[in-house]
């Protein structure tokens, strides 16, 4: 046997569906001719409905977008603070500085990776505008918590759900606690739209704006009400959106028993596998460990066993040169020492809904050799 084909095979560490429903799907817009903001659209958004309990839901050209235009929405600008995770992606503070608002950084739960309630009453001032939780690799942020604090200090409540499709805390869906959700449609997501992203809201007034700025300001064409954007989705986007919409039930399933095997047959002490809390309903959108040790040997070695693996996120986003050096000039030293620790230690290991039986059980034994060498 060849040196090659010796070697095993990999195990991606996300892999976006795209079938022959979703092609078939795409075409059938294309040759309507009506492909930007259309029927399907429209359909979209009532059919995403149903994930976060009857809410408005407006669709965008991507998740970033939709923080961006909800937070614009609700009017947070110029001198106002929006308290952010700094364990997140830098879309969700970028989010905040694009409508001119200051990220204030507060620190993570160690097991859920989201934001601490605790941090988040901490870091309340006078300038605080909003609170926006983000429901990282699909566990709901601690939002029984943080809606008190929202409602002690009259703040706006803007959930980063671009990770938990269907994730819900205490019987209630994400996207469903605050002034308003955002999901991503990003082809690694829990479901996609090739790309794109939704905006949900309990209130018609913000849905009728966030509909009015994703539009150049128009709800009628040439009448533009106020100054907007071109932040549309494409009927094309949507078409394949509402197919991966009626199947991300079981994608969503399928991840869950993926990782009750990882939970159950990881039995490493080197690797701590991810808590879930009390009453909390967790997607999987990630699993993510931590790693006592040398994690890059540990990734090293998963790699060598054809294992795929990656960090979400190496750098906080407050270490980021767009925050670090403004904020290092401002005098501001964040201290957010589990936002640290979880940098320096989490490794996120494949769960998507494609793995089989065997690449399961290839995961779990590449850990556990790992562990035994520790």
């Amino acid at each position: 046997m060849s040196s090659d084909a010796a070697q095993p095979s990999t195990v991606a560490a996300a892999k976006p569906v795209i079938g022959e429903e979703e092609i078939e799907a795409a075409v059938r817009v294309l040759r309507s001719g009506r492909v930007v903001q259309g029927p399907e659209v429209a359909a979209f958004e009532d059919e995403f409905a149903r994930l976060v309990d009857g809410r408005h839901c407006v669709a965008v050209n991507s998740g970033t977008s939709a923080l961006h235009l909800l937070l614009l929405a609700l009017g947070i600008g110029p001198g106002d603070e929006v308290i952010v995770p700094s364990f997140s992606f830098a879309a969700s503070a970028n989010a905040v500085r694009l409508v001119g608002a200051d990220v204030v950084f507060a620190d993570i739960d160690p097991d859920s990776f989201c934001l601490s309630a605790d941090a988040v009453a901490a870091a309340v001032t006078p300038r605080t505008a909003a609170i926006m939780p983000v429901h990282l690799y699909g566990h709901p942020a601690a939002m029984d918590r943080i809606m008190a604090i929202a409602e002690r200090h009259k703040l706006a409540v803007v959930e980063d759900a671009c990770q938990a499709h269907g994730a819900s805390l205490h019987g209630t869906r994400v996207g469903a606690f605050g002034d308003g959700g955002t999901f991503s449609f990003y082809p690694t997501k829990n479901m996609h739209a090739l790309e794109g992203g939704m905006v949900t809201t309990a209130a018609p007034e913000v849905a009728r704006t966030l509909r009015l700025l994703r539009n150049q300001g128009m709800e009628q064409r040439y009448a533009n009400e106020i100054v907007g954007a071109n932040m549309r989705m494409t009927d094309v986007s949507a078409a394949v959106g509402r197919v991966q919409l009626s199947k991300v039930d079981g994608w969503t399933e399928q991840r869950r028993a993926n990782a009750a095997y990882l939970d159950k047959h990881i039995t490493t002490r080197a690797v701590t596998v991810p808590p879930v809390a009390e009453g909390a309903r967790h997607v999987y959108h990630q699993y993510t460990v931590r790693v006592r040790g040398d994690r890059d040997g540990f990734m090293e070695a998963l790699t060598g066993a054809g294992i795929g693996s990656a960090v979400y996120y190496p750098t906080p986003i407050h270490r980021l040169k767009p925050y670090a050096e403004p904020d290092r000039k401002a005098g501001r030293d964040w201290d957010l020492p589990e936002t640290d620790r979880a940098a320096a230690e989490v490794v996120s290991l494949p769960v998507h809904p494609s793995l089989t039986d065997g690449e399961l059980e290839r995961i779990a034994a590449a850990v556990n050799n790992w562990g035994e060498t520790q």
